[in-house]
């Protein structure tokens, strides 16, 4: 991600005698939790470096109105150029690059990127994760345009009184079905095959006037949402789809220096987002929690201001 420099320019990269570039803290992820972290440290006059591929899951938002100040919406782009200037401004170095491998060293840790070696103190991994969704054409398209949406909990508010479809894993399709049910009345569940979705599942639906449609082939894009064709012709309209199939966490890089996780794979982390493993902090995502840009500055704001007050002491 390229970081537009406002003010006070951010601090060049700092090169020790094996041209290593020195932090005092390094973020892996440029996403909401990771530049207000770094947002944070620059203003705790820490050097920072942020390490972010461009894959944030914040770059597939269109529109997201329950972000706190922007009562009339923002994008998740513009939200995201907006903490990188922010960061920028205060000091944090931003790199668009892939960190390989994080690994201890004397007094901190190594990490390996394609532009060359890191060296902190600290480190804060923000790694995030990427949503699992269903063979939907047009799909990053249809998620600029609302016909797809992936967090009921953020973007429920924008369906009212539209056709929902909720498809994927049944527990999951459930419980966002019956979540939507308070923003419209028109709530279907899709199921690929009959055995999809059990007795007790269908029971509950029917008792929440929530539609179950059964042998779903596939979707095709409309000009207002998706036409879902069933196995056997039949064609239903929906102006809205939700895939309820969970996501990939984005752990690797924690599991290679041997974090623990939980069985999902979340990053396990204390009352102030610390690992199991010494210096190393998990915020966003990447941690289980509820998955909301408010919460991942929320976190963020919490493992700064722990990593300053271990730091402050030592600080040059």
């Amino acid at each position: 991600m390229r970081s537009a420099r406002m003010g006070q320019p951010a601090r060049k990269r700092r090169h020790s005698a094996s041209s290593a570039t020195e932090a005092d803290v390094l973020i892996v992820g440029g996403g909401p939790p990771g530049l207000a972290a770094a947002i944070y440290l620059g203003r705790f006059r820490h050097r920072v470096v942020v390490v972010d591929a461009g894959e944030s899951r914040a770059m597939l938002i269109a529109q997201s109105r329950n972000c706190p100040g922007f009562p009339e919406g923002i994008s998740g782009p513009d939200l995201l150029q907006r903490l990188s200037s922010q960061a920028a401004k205060f000091g944090a170095t931003l790199v668009h690059d892939q960190a390989s491998s994080v690994e201890p060293t004397v007094g901190g840790f190594g990490a390996e990127t394609n532009g060359g070696r890191i060296v902190a103190r600290k480190v804060f991994l923000a790694t995030g994760i990427v949503d699992v969704v269903p063979a939907i054409p047009s799909l990053r398209e249809a998620i600029a345009r609302g016909s797809v949406r992936l967090c009921p909990v953020c973007d429920g508010y924008e369906v009212i009184d539209r056709k929902v479809a909720v498809i994927g894993h049944e527990a999951r399709v459930l419980r966002e079905a019956l979540f939507l049910k308070q923003y419209t009345q028109h709530v279907t569940m899709l199921a690929r095959y009959l055995p999809d979705f059990s007795a007790s599942t269908r029971r509950v639906a029917m008792e929440e006037n929530i539609a179950v449609c059964d042998a779903f082939k596939k979707f095709v894009p409309t000009d207002s949402g998706y036409q879902a064709i069933l196995k056997d012709g039949e064609v239903r309209h929906f102006d809205v789809i939700y895939p309820a199939m969970g996501c990939q966490v984005r752990s690797e890089l924690a599991l290679a220096m041997g974090i623990k996780c939980c069985d999902e794979g979340y990053v396990v982390v204390d009352k102030h987002q610390r690992t199991s493993v010494e210096g190393v902090y998990a915020i966003g995502d990447l941690v289980k929690a509820l998955n909301q840009i408010a919460v991942a500055f929320g976190q963020a704001a919490i493992a700064a201001t722990d990593v300053h007050n271990d730091l402050a002491l030592g600080y040059e």
